[in-house]
């Protein structure tokens, strides 16, 4: 039996979405979807462009407002929480566009976005602080130990801008592992990537999960949403059609009609 916390969130969801709309003028951007992201899982959302993902990302992520429903992270109402105030509290998202600092080393990137967790301070790192000085040799090996995760321990000292495509979503998933999140969303992580590369981010969104971070991914590849989801969640025209394991979304005549169409048989 599932134990059931403040606010009626389940103890064992990480994410608790609930009657969520959004309405831009006349438009009906969400109009009430509702969905559970159980701790320790791998769940995609998917539909159409304009189904109303992105919109959804944003709500849960602080970076837009709701016109009506709730968001619970680990119990908490998300209500009026800035998007910072979510990161910290282990919410980390990335973009369909990476930003990075592209002057800067592939190093100091990951460093960069380390130090925001940095507890030392003003006075302490203008008077070099012993403790400033062990935090800081924490945070560069913490930094090296990132980069040899996703893979670009090698490309350390390179300029960020002059990485290929593959590597700057790399690197932008690196950073967002610095906040330590314990549920990570991810917008679109395959987009632009070859085969080889999606292959290999797929792999490497499973060790994510295996690290101990829930995995909520916004996703157009079906090759890589049905080999790699415990759920899958179907939106479109801003409600959502179905909600199940790969192979009962596959088979949902609705789901079908509205997105799979002729790719159901390449997404198997």
């Amino acid at each position: 039996m599932t134990e059931v916390g403040e606010n009626g969130a389940a103890r064992n969801v990480a994410l608790d979405v609930r009657d969520l709309a959004v309405h831009i003028g006349g438009l009906v951007a969400l109009g009430g979807i509702s969905f559970q992201v159980p701790f320790g899982a791998i769940v995609s959302l998917i539909g159409p462009n304009g189904a109303g993902k992105t919109t959804a990302f944003n709500v849960i992520t602080g970076f837009m407002k709701a016109t009506d429903g709730q968001v619970f992270f680990r119990g908490r109402d998300l209500a009026r929480l800035s998007p910072e105030r979510i990161a910290a509290l282990g919410m980390v998202r990335t973009f369909q566009r990476t930003s990075l600092f592209t002057a800067c080393t592939v190093f100091e990137n990951v460093l960069t976005a380390l130090h925001l967790r940095g507890r030392t301070g003003l006075l302490g790192a203008l008077l070099r602080l012993p403790a400033m000085q062990r935090e800081e040799a924490a945070l560069h090996a913490e930094a090296r130990e990132i980069l040899d995760f996703v893979g670009l321990a090698g490309r350390a000292d390179e300029i960020a801008g002059n990485l290929a495509y593959g590597e700057q979503r790399l690197l932008g998933l690196a950073i967002a592992l610095a906040a330590k999140p314990t549920l990570l969303l991810l917008d679109e992580p395959a987009a632009g990537l070859n085969p080889s590369e999606t292959e290999s981010f797929k792999q490497l969104i499973r060790r994510v999960r295996e690290r101990g971070a829930t995995v909520l991914l916004v996703e157009h590849d079906m090759q890589m949403v049905m080999s790699i989801s415990d759920q899958v969640l179907v939106l479109n025209q801003g409600r959502m059609i179905a909600a199940g394991s790969p192979a009962e979304v596959q088979r949902d005549p609705e789901v079908i009609r509205a997105y799979l169409g002729s790719g159901k048989r390449a997404a198997a």
